[in-house]
């Protein structure tokens, strides 16, 4: 998948020489938490609420009240942030992420700001891949690391005539030798599936139903 298939693309923006005011008003308008400052069709930096909570004054200040709102945007702003292609894949930009510690980035093409990725954009990319808002039933199962676990599993999938929405596949933390598969299924009763995948030898982790 694609930056360019999640990334909002009707983007709120700033010019650095506007105002912690404007900031302020223009989060509160459009509910938003980030937004990219663009001057003379550059982008040059980004402000976030975190941005803002620091420049606001304290309730305790003394100064005059309404000078910290008069604040340029240019002094609270991180300035020359790291940018998307709309081409990057959506997993690479996703592990940039969670590298970075970064909440959004501009996505920009031909020196163009072209659109706008956040943080919740990617969870709810995470919500629709693995099919967690649809009706349907989570199995984890505990496999050996080898080639064909997975097809011996989506085999007995495959004789209940269910669907898989999506599998997961993640390592086992206690035991390297072995691989989690966490596969959702469109069904609302697993029991039967889940007598059979340990009929074939499968430890299924969840749902941890009682055997006889």
């Amino acid at each position: 998948m694609l930056v360019e298939e999640i990334m909002k693309k009707d983007v709120f923006t700033l010019r650095s020489d506007q105002t912690v005011q404007d900031v302020l008003d223009l989060f509160e308008e459009k509910r938003i938490r980030h937004a990219p400052i663009v001057d003379d069709g550059k982008v040059v930096g980004i402000v976030t609420d975190r941005d803002l909570k620091d420049a606001m004054p304290s309730m305790f200040t003394v100064s005059p009240k309404g000078e910290p709102y008069k604040k340029k945007v240019s002094e609270i702003m991180t300035k020359n942030p790291m940018i998307a292609h709309p081409l990057d894949f959506v997993e690479e930009i996703a592990l940039l992420f969670y590298e970075q510690k970064i909440g959004c980035l501009p996505v920009v093409s031909q020196n163009e700001l072209v659109g706008f990725l956040t943080e919740t954009d990617l969870l709810y990319t995470y919500i629709e891949l693995t099919g967690a808002h649809q009706p349907g039933s989570q199995i984890e199962i505990k496999v050996p690391n080898r080639s064909g676990a997975l097809y011996e599993v989506s085999k007995v999938f495959y004789e209940h005539k269910v669907n898989v929405l999506s599998v997961l596949v993640y390592p086992d933390r206690e035991d390297n030798s072995n691989k989690i598969l966490a596969s959702r299924i469109k069904t609302m009763n697993p029991i039967s599936i889940i007598e059979d995948l340990r009929k074939e030898g499968f430890d299924v982790l969840w749902p941890n139903l009682m055997q006889e």
